[in-house]
């Protein structure tokens, strides 16, 4: 594992465990194994790693979508997929998605404003899922797909206060849930 890659890994964890305000550079690079020059010769400071922490993460997952929202299949299996990979992927990357939903206030207004931005991406793709399936009248258009899309969203960013995946309900059985859920509150009717 690269230098970067430890830091990396050993701030999710301690900002996970800890909170990002709790943790300082110093345990960060002793957990990492690696001298403070070696962190300040790839990251700038603390607020950087925790840029990089939502940055991978989210790059991940936006990879993944676009793959999912660019498919052929019917919308409603395309959006049952996109609920659950972005629920599959938060709780395999538990710690960085915890680290994602609790610290976003702590990153500099410059980096909450990307992040923000990077997020809204994410959001805006996923809402055109539901879009289609409005417009093709597979989706009931009396719930605005925002509203829909911020439901399903917060109650994923809660997951980190209540989830356990070692708890009673594996990952796999979780994001079926929650896609079930969407799904069947979006659905036409008729349908």
């Amino acid at each position: 594992m690269t230098v970067p890659e430890r830091l990396i890994d050993a701030a999710t964890s301690l900002f996970a465990d800890k909170g990002y305000e709790r943790v300082a550079v110093q345990e960060i690079v002793e957990r990492a194994g690696v001298t403070k020059g070696a962190m300040y010769h790839y990251f700038g400071s603390k607020d950087d790693l925790l840029h990089e922490i939502y940055g991978r993460l989210l790059r991940m997952q936006t990879e993944r979508l676009d793959k999912i929202a660019e498919g052929a299949g019917p919308i409603t299996e395309r959006l049952r997929e996109a609920a659950i990979d972005v629920i599959v992927t938060s709780v395999d990357n538990f710690d960085a998605a915890k680290v994602f939903f609790r610290s976003i206030d702590h990153l500099s207004a410059e980096k909450q404003k990307e992040v923000r931005a990077e997020r809204r991406r994410y959001h805006e793709k996923f809402r055109g899922l539901i879009e289609e399936g409005q417009r093709d009248g597979t989706f009931r258009a009396d719930v605005p797909a925002d509203l829909a899309t911020h439901y399903f969203f917060g109650s994923l960013h809660h997951l980190g206060t209540w989830y356990r995946p070692d708890g009673e309900i594996p990952a796999g059985r979780l994001a079926e849930h929650y896609a079930d859920l969407l799904i069947h509150s979006v659905r036409a009717q008729s349908r």
